[in-house]
This record gives structure tokens, sequence and C-alpha cells, in this order.
């Protein structure tokens, strides 16, 4: 068990945060009023987190570190080598393990198969051989993914039939190890989020259904619909999960609803997209109690304050004033530029009453630029 990190001992003010987008942006919006100021360590221009903390280069990681004795992180993808560069004082949270498991999809399933969560069945493939392999024992259609990286839908291919497989491989086999998996006809997707103090308290909240268009995420309906009979499941494998990986933060868990039962597809060391709603939808947001948990704060509630729908703006920017005047709409602008496929900001719809939800959605969908997937 973990002991509290003291923040008057070790780290009064100051957190220090590996990567500087949006969700580094919100966990630090989510730090001032505690009293606790973030700093970042990022390659990219611009950042949208600039605007809340100072950002450093990769190759100013002394500056970056500092007097700082407690790090977390926004992205999974950050090297390891950069977690290794910390001094020997430093902790981070989600610890290096999680993060070293959760950036390489074979290490990620054989971690479910331990604790007997269920997954799609899987293949590694490391050649061509071994694509023409999975293909046979899994059957038709698959999906190739690569094992490190990816995101959005990037590093993936959908092998249809047995004439996609030169191609797929022609396509990633040149991204190191990867992962074929059986294709799965789902129902729909939900994701569960929680966060584990350095006590071993644990919050959860409540399932999100999430909604894809091209690969990314489009939109979040919380409370996802007929879970009655999930959620103790979900929790079941979040609990399992914390636990075996010493884990303090948020923890996502993405999971497909099939007729057999649920199915993890994959986890994130980290504040989730799909839990965005939890800024104006929750007691506590997932961005204040990851800080929360992070320093050795005491977590708080989880509870949802009344059903909502998150919805990503991607791609090009909607009007400001025509999303300000729906009414109970919160924006969130993450300052970005404007580019296809890019995650610009979100809205999350919010009434005093849950029924008037379907109405509020029909009348944000002409507000979008890019809205397909909503309709």
């Amino acid at each position: 068990m973990f002991n509290p990190v003291s923040c008057t001992a070790m780290a009064p003010l100051q957190l220090g945060i590996f990567g500087a987008g949006q969700l580094g942006r919100m966990l630090a919006q989510a730090a001032l009023p505690l009293g606790i100021r973030c700093v970042f360590l990022d390659a990219v221009n611009q950042s949208p987190a600039a605007a809340l903390g100072p950002v450093f280069s990769p190759d100013d990681m002394h500056a970056f570190v500092g007097q700082r004795r407690l790090f977390t992180l926004e992205f999974e993808n950050i090297p390891l080598s950069s977690i290794d560069a910390l001094p020997e004082a430093a902790t981070i949270f989600p610890p290096r393990a999680a993060l070293a498991i959760t950036q390489n999809r074979l290490l990620e399933k054989s971690t479910f198969d331990a604790l007997n969560i269920p997954v799609a069945p899987y293949r590694a493939v490391h050649c061509l051989t071994d694509l023409q392999n999975a293909a046979d024992q899994l059957g038709l259609p698959m999906v190739l993914k690569t094992a490190t990286g990816g995101y959005d839908g990037k590093g993936q291919y959908v092998v249809k039939t047995a004439h996609d497989i030169a191609r797929a491989w022609e396509t990633l086999g040149t991204h190191g190890p990867l992962i074929a998996e059986g294709f799965i006809h789902f129902e729909r997707e939900v994701s569960v989020i929680a966060v584990r103090a350095q006590t071993g308290d644990i919050r959860y909240w409540e399932l999100a259904q999430n909604h894809h268009h091209q690969g990314i995420l489009s939109h979040s309906v919380v409370p996802a619909p007929n879970i009655e009979t999930l959620t103790p499941i979900a929790q079941q494998y979040m609990q399992q999960l914390l636990e075996h990986l010493n884990y303090v933060g948020v923890l996502t868990l993405e999971l497909f609803v099939t007729p057999e039962g649920l199915l993890a597809n994959e986890m994130a060391p980290r504040v989730h997209n799909s839990g965005h709603w939890t800024i104006e939808g929750a007691v506590c947001s997932q961005f204040e109690n990851h800080i929360r948990a992070v320093m050795g704060l005491p977590l708080g509630e989880t509870d949802l304050i009344k059903p909502c729908v998150m919805v990503n703006i991607i791609g090009q920017y909607p009007k400001r004033e025509d999303i300000l005047a729906l009414p109970a709409a919160h924006l969130h602008d993450y300052e970005k530029e404007e580019r296809p496929g890019r995650k610009l900001g979100h809205i999350t719809l919010m009434p005093p009453k849950s029924e008037e939800l379907p109405a509020l959605i029909k009348q944000l969908i002409p507000l979008l630029p890019d809205a397909l997937a909503l309709k």
C-alpha cells in the first residue's frame, strides 16, 4: 500500500506534467483552485497548455525537473527514456510499470489474460507468415494493429479478405511488432473511468457510451443506457487492474458490449476524452481527482450531477456565439489550429431535464462543421 505523499514536504505548489496538449491544459485548470501550479514537457510549439504554465522542450529536461518531486503525464506514449531520466528522488504517477504495459498492446492483452478479463482473440505478428497464420486461426475479417503507438484509429488496418493480407503487411509491417485481433461484432462501446489514491481508495464515474466516426471519438452519452448489470462487472475489472498495477491516478478501460458479455478493448493510463463530461457533469471531475491522487490528497466524490452528452469539435471550429446560445451548453476551446481529424475542443450538453437532450442535440448538429456521427 502507498503512503500518501505530503504536498507540504515534497511538492507544495508544483507538479510536472509530461505532455502539454489539451489534457495537460485541463489538468492544470483543475489544479489551480487547489493551489497547485503545473509545468509541462513537450516538443510541440503552441501547446494548448502553454496558457497555464511554462512548457519546456525535451532538450531542457533539467529545467523541467528543477526542484520538483512529483510528476504525471497526459498521454501514454511518453518515451520511457524520459521517465527514466527523472532523478531518483522523483515520483511519477501512474507508475512506470503501468505505462510500459499500456504502451504495448501485446503486454496489455497478456495482462488482461492474467487477470481473467475477457478480450477478443489475438495473435502476435512479427512477419508475413505470422499474419497469414493469424488469418487462418482468427478468421476474417480481423484487425491488424501496431503493438506500440497509434491512437484515434491510426496504426490500424482492417483485413477483410485474403487479398488484403499482403497489403496490410505492406502498410504496417515496417512499424515494429504487430497484433492481429479477431473482429468483434459488438453492440456498442462503453468506457469505465476510475481513480485510485495513494492510500488505495478507489472511486468510479458513471459508464459512458461512446460513438466514433472515422476512428475518432465523436460523442459520449452519460450515463450509458441499460448498464445496470454491466456496471458492477466493469468496475470489478477496473479494480483488478488498479490493484494489480499498484496504480495511482485516473485509469480508463474501454469495453465492448457483446451478447456474450463485456470484452476489454484497451486501457489508457490517464484522463480520457470519454470523461471530459465530468468537468460539469460530476461532483469532482476526472482532472481534479487525478491531481488529488497524484498529490496525495483525499479523493473527491464522483457522483453524476445530471445526464449529459459530450461532443467533440473535430477539424473545424463552429461559431462560438452559436454554441453559447444553446441552453445548457458548455464550450471548451483548446486553442488549436484547425486540421482535418484534429480534436479542437468539446461541448458538454447538460439541460435541466434529461428528456431535453435529444432536442438539444438536434439543435447542435447544424452548428458543427463535422457532425456526421451525431446524425
